[in-house]
This record gives structure tokens, C-alpha cells and sequence, in this order.
């Protein structure tokens, strides 16, 4: 009989429990509302935005620095306008004032942004992630920031992504895609929780 899969992380006998409140910094990217009435929409954003905005108050009411990252296109492009309505983040999500934003304008949260240095002056070696879209931005983020060390957990429930045209033909679901990109994740880049529920324990 086949024995079960194991991932790299289990392999290597690294500790699986989500990341520790009082040693993280929660990390949002890309919750804008080109996912939500934009050009992109995208398969289960209602319900990842509600685990989001949980996974929100959780670190607010923990006192965690919180980073909302931003993603902005170029100025008058088709995706992700600076000043137009869908490159703003969604109400449910907004900022306070005592919160960070930080602007990017590549997949990867920490390129070419002041994202490792804010984490660095909060004194943060973890890192919690939830937002947009599951298979790009936040695998991006997280697969840079274990080369940055940083521990990382992704929140699955408040990821979401789209269906994707497959190069070898047809299409892959959504759920697919989102599914395999955690997967992914989970073998040696983050630990992967399904939603906030994950620190109740």
C-alpha cells in the first residue's frame, strides 16, 4: 500500500502550527474592488472578504501591525487605476489610520516596495496573509518571504482566485486553481490554516 503524501515541512519535522499572534504581522494584499466589480472578478470573493475582514479584527483586537498592500497599475490602463474606483480597497477592509499602506506594482509584495523594512522596524519575523489572488499575489508573496526568512501562514478561506485558460487545453476551474496553489504553498512555503477559526484552538 502507497504510504500518504507527505510535505517538505513535514519532512523536515517543521513545526505546522499557525503562526503565534504576538510574534506576527498580518499581511492583506490586493483587496481591491477590481476583484469585486472590476474586470476581474473572482470566484468566492464575498466569502474570502468576509473571512478577511475577521482575520482583520483578530489582529486588531491582538494589537498586530497590519499592512494593506495595494496593488496600482498604470495610470489610465485597463486594471487596477491608482485614482479610479476599482484600484481602491473594499469598505469592509479599510484602513485605519494607525494601519500601513503600501503600493506595489509587481506580484511579489516585498518588490521593489518598503514592505521588509516596515516588518523589520515592527520587530515581526511572521507573517499572516490573506487577500488577492490566491495562485499570483499571494503566492508571490509568500514564496519571496521565506527567502527573506520570514514564517509565513496563508489563510485559505480569505484567498480567492479565478478560472485560468490551461496551456495544455480547456480551462482549470477556480477552485482548482486556488486549491493547487495552496497545496503548493503548503509543501514547503507557509503554513496553510482554512480561516481564522485556526487561533480559537
Amino acid at each position: 500500500m502507497k504510504a500518504p503524501a507527505k510535505s517538505l515541512l513535514q519532512l523536515a519535522g517543521a513545526p505546522l502550527d499557525p503562526s503565534p499572534l504576538d510574534q506576527a504581522a498580518l499581511v492583506l494584499i490586493d483587496c481591491q474592488r477590481e476583484y469585486t466589480e472590476g474586470k476581474l472578478p473572482l470566484v468566492g470573493v464575498a466569502a474570502a472578504i468576509d473571512e478577511a475582514a475577521r482575520l482583520l479584527d483578530l489582529a486588531r483586537r491582538n494589537k498586530m501591525p497590519i499592512f494593506h498592500i495595494v496593488h496600482h497599475g498604470k495610470p489610465g490602463g485597463a486594471l487596477f487605476p491608482p485614482d479610479g474606483p476599482t484600484g481602491q480597497i473594499v469598505s469592509v477592509l479599510s484602513p485605519r489610520d494607525d494601519e500601513t499602506v503600501i503600493p506595489k506594482s509587481l506580484p511579489n509584495s516585498f518588490a521593489k516596495t518598503t514592505l521588509d523594512a516596515a516588518l523589520k522596524t515592527a520587530g515581526r519575523p511572521q507573517l499572516i496573509l490573506g487577500g488577492f489572488m490566491t495562485h499570483m499575489c499571494v503566492s508571490a508573496t509568500a514564496k519571496a518571504a521565506v527567502d527573506l526568512g520570514y514564517r509565513t501562514t496563508v489563510v485559505a478561506g480569505a484567498t480567492a482566485t479565478r478560472d485560468l485558460p490551461d496551456p495544455l487545453g480547456g480551462q482549470m476551474p477556480a477552485e482548482q486553481v486556488h486549491r493547487g496553489a495552496l497545496v503548493a504553498l503548503a509543501d514547503r512555503f507557509a503554513i496553510v490554516v482554512p480561516g481564522v477559526d485556526a487561533w480559537a484552538r
